[in-house]
């Protein structure tokens, strides 16, 4: 149980992560002064780790499912 906590958690923090890269690519968040700031390469970079955060979350709930199944 504990361990698909951890997961899901590090699911979570990645996938809000690569939100927040992908809206700094898109200049939407985030300072001027950065290098991720109104860049179009860490728009994709920002989905690619939202999507593997998303992966890695919905990994966890699986785990949790089969955990309380057995």
């Amino acid at each position: 149980m504990k361990a698909s906590r951890i997961v899901i958690g590090i699911g979570i923090v990645i996938l809000i992560f690569g939100i927040i890269f992908s809206l700094q690519g898109q200049a939407i968040v985030g300072p001027t002064t950065s290098f991720m700031y109104s860049n179009p390469e860490w728009i994709t970079n920002g989905l690619w780790i939202a999507v593997a955060g998303a992966i890695i979350l919905v990994a966890g709930i699986g785990i949790s499912k089969i955990k309380t199944r057995f």
